[in-house]
């Protein structure tokens, strides 16, 4: 996601430090695991697979809904002042010139130190609910993995993840998933027609559908 003046992004899905502490953390040792098989699981794909995380994801961007649409609206209030600094600045005289450079600079600070909480605010928000949801996710992986003869299951959510190349039946994303939503009861939400492509301001970044997460590279 990038963050710079001219791109305002205010994380609205669950990014790649998502569980970056699973991802670089020891693998845990289950205790009696017997199987030899191996398989993967994006954790983070999963938690967006899950009734529950869609829910608590969609109820999170709502809260930071606001703060986004602000901070949009301050970045255009800086583009509209430096596009007059650009288009008229030979026109001003000295001291209208300098008071527009003045206030570009100010604005451009408010907007850097508003970005940087906002994105504070959220990832810490982010952080509880990827803690929340994983630690439930992986008793129910605890439990598919000795039932099912696996003796090891890597996550791949991480881009540095040792694994180069895995199979699409080692993949158990879904079914962790799956058997997740059976556990918790929580109830599928409603689905709902995607907002236009044209609705979302320049410089914002979507929540990418879950399956756009490519975990490792399988063969078609």
């Amino acid at each position: 996601m990038k963050r710079t003046l001219a791109r305002i992004v205010l994380p609205m899905v669950l990014m790649s430090v998502a569980f970056a502490q699973t991802g670089s953390a020891a693998p845990t040792t289950a205790a009696g695991a017997t199987g030899n098989k191996v398989g993967i699981i994006n954790i983070q794909q999963c938690i967006l697979l899950t009734n529950e995380g869609k829910r608590d994801v969609d109820a999170l961007d709502k809260k930071f809904e606001p703060q986004r649409t602000s901070l949009q609206n301050l970045q255009k209030e800086v583009q509209a002042m430096q596009d007059q600094l650009k288009n008229q600045g030979d026109k001003l005289n000295e001291d209208a010139r300098n008071k527009l450079v003045k206030d570009i600079e100010t604005k451009q600070k408010s907007l850097q130190r508003q970005l940087e909480d906002a994105q504070a605010e959220y990832q810490s928000a982010q952080g509880e609910l990827v803690n929340r949801i994983g630690g439930k996710l992986m008793e129910v992986l605890d439990k598919y993995a000795k039932a099912n003869g696996f003796g090891m299951i890597l996550d791949v959510s991480n881009p540095q993840s040792p694994v180069l190349w895995a199979g699409a039946s080692s993949d158990v994303t879904q079914e962790i998933a799956t058997a997740y939503n059976a556990q918790s009861n929580v109830p599928a939400q409603a689905s709902t027609p995607a907002a236009p492509s044209a609705s979302r301001p320049a410089g914002t970044t979507p929540r990418p559908a879950a399956s756009a997460t490519k975990p490792a590279t399988t063969p078609k």
